[in-house]
């Protein structure tokens, strides 16, 4: 969600702090602002809207300083406005913060009390005040620090800079992530290893509830207790960190179109020959249970029939945000699987550490080895995606379909369901798969065509069966995301249940049918549509499009693939129709609105 950057540095910050902005883009945000200090004074300045505004903001009002902290807002607390832009000045206290600060309006009726004035309605400037009024009183910055974070609830990731201090931030990470980064007689801040690479390689991640006191010389860290303690400096892959566009006019297409490389990537990483590199044993395994978020959980979704089909081991999904409030019942011979992109999503987390005290094995299935999430897990298994900026998830879905299809077949082979010329099969079908992504990539320019029509409608459906159902709503889910336009993904057989009310010649319904065994069911509800006069842009391959295609509206025609491992292959039509879909309605494709790329607050 929001990002934050810090420069204690020895050069004028303003337009790396900037920089450091821009590469945080992604995660999204709606106002961004920055603070300096200059002469020992602090000062500021705040825009709503893309940072081109703060650009232009800057060229006519110069912010000086060698110290700085910027911050990219999502909001959260209030409209998005400038006065509820960060940082968040108060006296000689600056701060920038990622998360909710739960107790605000205590700290808030607490501190109008004693007669500090707010100037935004956000729970942010509680803090920056709560620190201002522990100054007032005495204390140094530091031990303002010390007195007001254990009165914050919440989630929070901090940085604080202090008026005559240009030598001193304050970071606090309680939740949202936030990293420490070391450089030459400079030192760093920032929400993640992306927004710090061009600035040092070697990074400090701080976990729950540390805080630290930095200057340019280094940073000690501190626990909970105030107790100081060592956290790892470690060296970060710089290639892995840069985000350029390669030529592309979007992230968003860039990282569609390098899915058959990184999915070749991720096999290479977890295959050898025909054999699983994964260090996991299965057998004695009652039941596993999927946890994710948003199109982490489709993947979860899609996963669920792999489990049960190839390794007949018992499986349930959840969305996390309901996972722990829905006292779900774990057995301690059950395993929990979490799936995050980011491996930050805080629902994700929060039931990641639910989970830990009921079953037997912890396992996620991320980008980001060095996540909160991966960190806290018995075992974590990477994607190998690469840096994904597009908020819409394309490449990432894919790498953890991967991923959990390999996890599938290696429960197979542990519980004696699979033998070695089955798993050879299935491998075979997975390494053929970059190479159908490369020919369904071809097909960008047809699907462009289908996407101008798709473009005026207000309605979509999305109908799949079996693992096609997950794609069906994960579909649904990137057009409405970027393009805007309201879709909904339902199981083919449920049309007749009530959303073939919606059906009429305005309302395209996009059917997601490789020639399988349910092929034929799929084809009854798409003639159940076309009696309705509803327009079905069916997407098979060319045995089904030959059967069952003919009078459709349009048809978009897939190699042949291996029906089990279909959902990973017809992703890609589904994220290039969403793709094109919003760069017709000329919609904002890498940043849509209202959207954040790593939720980190519940």
């Amino acid at each position: 969600m929001c990002g934050i950057i810090g420069i204690l540095g020895n050069h004028e910050v303003s337009p790396l702090l900037v920089e450091g902005l821009k590469r945080l883009e992604y995660r999204g945000y709606d106002s961004a602002g920055i603070a300096t200090i200059h002469d020992g004074r602090l000062d500021r300045r705040r825009a709503v809207g893309k940072l081109i505004n703060l650009s232009d903001h800057l060229v006519h009002n110069p912010l000086p300083g060698k110290s700085g902290i910027g911050h990219t807002r999502w909001a959260t607390h209030g409209g998005v406005t400038v006065p509820n832009a960060h940082p968040h000045k108060a006296g000689p206290v600056a701060v920038v913060h990622n998360g909710i600060i739960e107790n605000f309006r205590e700290l808030r009726n607490e501190l109008t009390a004693a007669g500090y004035v707010f100037e935004s309605e956000t729970d942010t400037e509680t803090v920056a005040l709560s620190l201002q009024m522990q100054i007032d009183r005495g204390l140094s910055p530091v031990q303002a620090a010390q007195s007001v974070l254990p009165r914050l609830r919440g989630a929070f990731a901090l940085c604080c800079l202090f008026d005559g201090e240009p030598d001193l931030m304050i970071a606090a990470r309680h939740g949202p992530p936030l990293a420490i980064g070391h450089g030459d007689g400079e030192m760093y801040v920032g929400s993640d290893a992306i927004a710090l690479a061009p600035l040092t390689n070697q990074i400090t991640y701080l976990e729950d509830g540390d805080w630290a006191v930095v200057r340019r010389s280094g940073a000690e860290i501190f626990g909970p207790d105030n107790a100081p303690i060592q956290r790892q400096k470690m060296v970060v892959n710089i290639d892995a960190t840069r985000i350029e566009k390669g030529g592309f006019k979007h992230f968003m297409a860039k990282e569609i179109a390098e899915q058959p490389g990184v999915l070749a990537d991720a096999m290479a990483h977890y295959l050898q020959d025909d054999r699983l590199n994964i260090d996991v044993d299965f057998a004695g395994v009652g039941r596993i249970t999927m946890v994710a978020c948003g199109t982490a959980s489709y993947a979860c979704h899609v996963a669920k029939y792999w489990f049960e089909q190839i390794a007949g081991l018992p499986c349930e999904f959840d969305i996390a945000s309901e996972f722990r409030y829905r006292e779900p019942v774990l057995s301690p011979t059950s395993w929990a699987l979490f799936v995050s992109q980011s491996g930050e999503t805080a629902d994700t987390l929060a039931a990641l550490r639910y989970a830990r005290e009921h079953v037997a094995r912890i396992v996620s299935v991320v980008n980001v080895p060095t996540s909160s999430i991966a960190r806290e897990s018995d075992l974590a298994l990477p994607i190998m995606a690469g840096v994904e900026v597009g908020v819409a998830s394309t490449k990432a879905f894919t790498c953890q379909l991967l991923v959990l299809a390999l996890l599938a077949l290696k429960a197979g082979v542990d519980r004696g369901r699979l033998d070695a010329a089955a798993l050879a099969g299935h491998i075979a079908a997975l390494r053929a798969l970059p190479g159908l992504m490369n020919h369904a990539l071809q097909m960008s320019g047809d699907i462009a065509g289908v996407a101008d029509d798709l473009a005026r409608a207000r309605d979509v459906l999305f109908l799949g069966r079996g693992a096609m159902f997950p794609l069906a709503l994960e579909g649904a889910l990137k057009l409405k995301e970027i393009s805007y336009i309201h879709a909904e993904g339902y199981a083919s057989g449920e049309l007749k249940h009530g959303p073939i009310a919606l059906i009429d010649e305005d309302v395209p319904v996009i059917v997601l049918a490789p020639r399988d065994a349910l092929f034929e069911k799929t084809v009854s509800n798409m003639q159940e549509v076309m009696a309705r006069n509803g327009k079905v842009l069916l997407i098979s391959d060319k045995a089904g499009v030959e059967e069952a295609g003919q009078k459709t509206w349009a048809r978009l025609m897939m190699p042949d693939c291996s029906p089990m491992f279909a959902p990973i292959l017809y992703a890609l039509p589904a994220q290039l129709l969403a793709y094109h879909t919003a760069v017709a309605k000329g919609t904002d494709v890498d940043q849509p609105r209202n959207l954040a790329k790593s939720v980190t607050v519940e």
